[in-house]
């Protein structure tokens, strides 16, 4: 038996030289084209275990080799490129910078001599330079082809002749000299916003301006505008647009009303969260017959005010989001607009755009159409007056709030039975007094008034996408901005099932779609309430891919929806005035739109969305950080959040701050990363410390100019 086992795995397992030229040859053939190992060894005929690590020892030296390029992890395809490149510039404040390629292929290491003192994402030329044994492939900026990033954030050290900008940057270590005629009334210790106009090829420092006084350190206001300056978000409202918006009349005009569907006298409601001024979403409930209902999704219909090209419009295409920072909105719409001609508030006439659905008692469709409508909202209610209606069954319009929420019920139901993913994560906000300093921390959790918003704007979203992107045979599609959210990488699947294994559970990593997505919500199901909760809940949020926009349709798998788009809030994302604007030129009959222009804004309102995540994310480290900065030396529990070369992130269970164990204060042992299991690993003691692991903590220094907490153990 064992004779004829090891025969078979020698059949199987073809001689290196042999396998280096297969390799080689598939992949030129199929050069457009990457594939994993698997599928390499699938194409190539190699089986059996010995086989296949041969085949991985042949991939990683054809890919040392540059014969093969990894253009994502475990991903492989031919290196057809030339010496010249062209791509994005990555500078990191430790002088270990690299050259994202744009075919994304292997990153290209750029030592700070060879760099030309490109800056953070800068659009480079580079020259790949000749391969060194063993080591990394390097390149050297020849070219700079466009800036981005210019401006930083900082506070100014002021001396007799210049000054300094003395930043905390993950991108620039060296601190900006400034002459003193650039000042522009900045003084010492301000924390200022500095322009970079120029960096002499042989000076350690670049030269810049100041170009805003933000106040000093500390500060409420000057630390949030500190914030959005250091993401080039604006902080203010430009006077001229502003002025325009003035100008936009108010009045309705009667013949605009004659050519819309009238819903003034429909029962009208909406349901926001109690401090909004935005109003962008109404319902409106009417019963049809004994078994069947009409329900309205009404949505201010901001591109009847703002006009394609105007002052308006292109500040809300720069801006392409709100942002939401701690304490305050920095909205993509002037004041006027969002909260005032645009706001669907109570008694108040309003122009909409409105999907309009048949429903049955089960909450099934029967038919829709898409309007241009007018409104007149009867009530505004606040989430938690909506929810003490739905649970005591008590309150204003209680009876059209109760058969809202069942119809809303029940599309939920059928939306998870299909295979959505239900990731429910809670809000970290806080209670913060007059001067936005921090004085509690709580969490704000989707109750049922939230879901029943939500199922009916994702309906509402989704019928949408369907009456434009569902093609009849014979026509051809219509370029439209879809929201897509691709299927997980294969691979990511697979890991994340591996390493559940561990705890007793595991998911279906190859199937359907609704296959996949029904495991992985049976795993988030049976891990609640568990230690291993956070953990798997965090790494199956990272086995995901990113949602984005895009004018190439791949469906929304989180959502399980085959079309999907965002049109429910105008007042707030640009993508939204995008679609009003598509939808209402097809309507009208119009034919399809160019779809490289179309795309190209796509792109842009994905990183914008990234970008105001990110200042999110930073006002609300530094709130944390504030809020425990006297709190220095207390002492509690915790969960490991997170894991680096460098040091162990901890959750504090009671308040949700996040702050990091420096590597240097585990000193008994040498601990090494293991990225696969999320682990460090004690050389010497084997002792583990793993995400997701309880920890008890003390803290130890909280640094506001950098946003940390430093814990030690406790």
């Amino acid at each position: 038996m064992s004779r004829k086992a090891t025969s078979s795995s020698a059949e199987n397992k073809p001689r290196k030289k042999e396998l280096i030229t297969s390799v080689t040859r598939f992949l030129t053939q199929n050069n457009d084209k990457q594939y994993n190992y698997k599928q390499i060894a699938a194409a190539l005929n190699v089986s059996g275990e010995e086989g296949r690590r041969q085949l991985v020892k042949v991939l990683d030296r054809l890919r040392d080799e540059d014969v093969l390029l990894e253009s994502s992890r475990g991903r492989y395809r031919i290196n057809n490129r030339g010496l010249m490149l062209e791509g994005r510039f990555e500078r990191r404040s430790n002088g270990k910078n690299f050259f994202v390629p744009d075919d994304d292929a292997n990153i290209i290491y750029v030592p700070e001599r060879n760099s030309k003192h490109a800056m953070n994402g800068d659009r480079v030329r580079v020259q790949l330079l000749a391969k060194r044994k063993r080591a990394d492939t390097e390149g050297t900026v020849v070219e700079i082809l466009e800036h981005t990033q210019s401006r930083f954030v900082g506070v100014l050290e002021v001396q007799k002749h210049f000054a300094f900008l003395v930043m905390d940057s993950k991108y620039l270590s060296n601190d900006i000299f400034i002459p003193k005629e650039d000042l522009n009334g900045a003084g010492n210790g301000d924390k200022v916003v500095v322009e970079i106009v120029e960096w002499p090829e042989k000076a350690n420092n670049p030269v810049g301006k100041v170009i805003d006084i933000l106040g000093k350190p500390g500060h409420n206001d000057t630390e949030m505008h500190a914030i959005l300056a250091q993401y080039d978000l604006p902080y203010k409202y430009p006077e001229e647009v502003a002025q325009y918006a003035e100008k936009i009349t108010d009045k309705i005009d009667r013949n605009e009303i004659a050519r819309r569907e009238d819903f003034r006298d429909v029962f009208t409601l909406t349901i926001d969260p109690k401090d909004a001024k935005d109003f962008d979403d109404a319902l409106s409930l009417r019963q049809l017959s004994p078994t069947e209902w009409e329900v309205g999704v009404h949505i201010a219909d901001v591109t009847h005010y703002v006009k394609p090209g105007d002052p308006v419009d292109r500040e809300a295409e720069t801006r392409a989001t709100s942002v939401y920072l701690v304490d305050r909105t920095i909205p993509m719409l002037p004041e006027r607009l969002s909260n005032g001609l645009c706001s669907l508030r109570p008694q108040e006439e309003k122009l909409c755009f409105s999907v309009i659905f048949t429903l049955n008692d089960q909450a099934e469709i029967k038919k829709s159409h898409i309007a241009r409508t007018v409104i007149k909202s009867d009530s505004r209610l606040s989430y938690e007056d909506a929810q003490a209606v739905i649970e005591t069954g008590k309150g204003g319009f209680a009876a059209e709030i109760l058969r809202l929420n069942e119809l809303a019920r029940q599309l939920r139901e059928r939306r998870f039975a299909a295979g959505a993913i239900n990731f429910e994560r809670y809000e970290v906000k806080f209670n913060l007094d007059e001067k936005g300093k921090p004085l509690g921390v709580y969490f704000k959790e989707s109750k049922e008034a939230n879901h029943l918003i939500e199922e009916f704007m994702l309906l509402a979203n989704k019928a949408v996408a369907e009456a434009i992107g569902r093609v009849p045979k014979g026509k051809k599609a219509r370029t439209f901005v879809y929201r897509v959210h691709d299927v997980p990488d294969p691979e990511k699947l697979d890991t994340l099932n591996t390493f559940i294994l561990r705890f007793g559970h595991k998911i279906k990593p190859e199937g359907s779609k609704t296959e996949v997505a029904k495991s992985i919500n049976a795993l988030l199901d049976k891990v609640q309430g568990r230690p291993e909760e956070n953990l798997i809940e965090t790494i199956a949020i990272r086995t995901m891919s990113k949602a984005v926009y895009s004018t190439k349709n791949v469906g929304h798998y989180g959502l399980a929806f085959d079309y999907y788009t965002h049109f429910t809030s105008p007042i707030r994302r640009y993508p939204d005035m995008m679609v009003h604007r598509l939808l209402a030129h097809y309507l009208a009959g119009e034919k399809s739109v160019d779809q490289g222009p179309l795309e190209e804004e796509c792109q842009h309102c994905s990183q914008m969305e990234q970008v105001a995540a990110n200042a999110e994310r930073d006002s609300i480290k530094y709130k944390q950080v504030e809020f425990m900065s006297d709190k220095i030396g207390k002492v509690y529990d915790g969960v490991i959040s997170g894991i680096t070369e460098w040091g162990l992130y901890v959750e504090i269970n009671e308040n949700k701050c996040e702050g990091m164990i420096p590597i240097r204060e585990l000193d008994d042992d040498f601990y090494e990363l293991d990225e696969k299991n999320y682990r460090l690993v004690g050389r010497r003691t084997k002792r583990e410390y793993r995400l997701g692991q309880p920890a008890t903590i003390q803290v130890a220094r909280a640094n506001l100019d950098r946003k940390q907490l430093d814990f030690t153990f406790a």
